[in-house]
């Protein structure tokens, strides 16, 4: 059986808006489940995710959750999504998430060659594109 890193995003109560806009990015099938639905129906976090999984038709897998009760929440500060390869997708992908959120460093040819760009989506979580070989 072959093995495979995902990102897993957490959220403080937009983890549904995030995974709805990914999956306006990506496409591909988006299926949530709700802290409501694993049995915790009468808590303030019902309706909020528990578990999202985003896989794409380009192979990408995002996973994502609403911050569970107890565990601390610092949004931004752990986790990078790096995008890669010579396909002009990413092109569209960076200019999608880019909407809402802020640019770091425009998508431009660079030093070693390739064209990249990082930015700071409307949600906070941190996204690198490089296109070209290194990847």
């Amino acid at each position: 059986m072959a093995t495979r890193l995902n990102p897993y995003l957490r959220f403080d109560g937009s983890a549904r808006e995030a995974m709805e806009f990914y999956h306006s990015v990506f496409g591909g099938e988006l299926k949530m489940n709700t802290f409501g639905e694993f049995g915790m129906q009468d808590t303030p976090q019902a309706d909020q995710i528990m578990h999202a999984q985003l896989e794409t038709e380009a192979g990408y897998t995002l996973m994502a959750s609403d911050t569970p009760p107890g565990m601390g929440y610092h949004p931004g500060d752990t986790i990078t999504v790096s995008l890669s390869g010579d396909e002009e997708v990413l092109r569209t992908y960076f200019e999608k998430l880019a909407d809402g959120g802020k640019v770091g460093t425009p998508l431009e040819k660079q030093m070693w060659g390739d064209e990249y760009g990082d930015l700071v989506d409307r949600f906070g979580i941190n996204w690198m594109v490089n296109l070209g070989g290194l990847g």
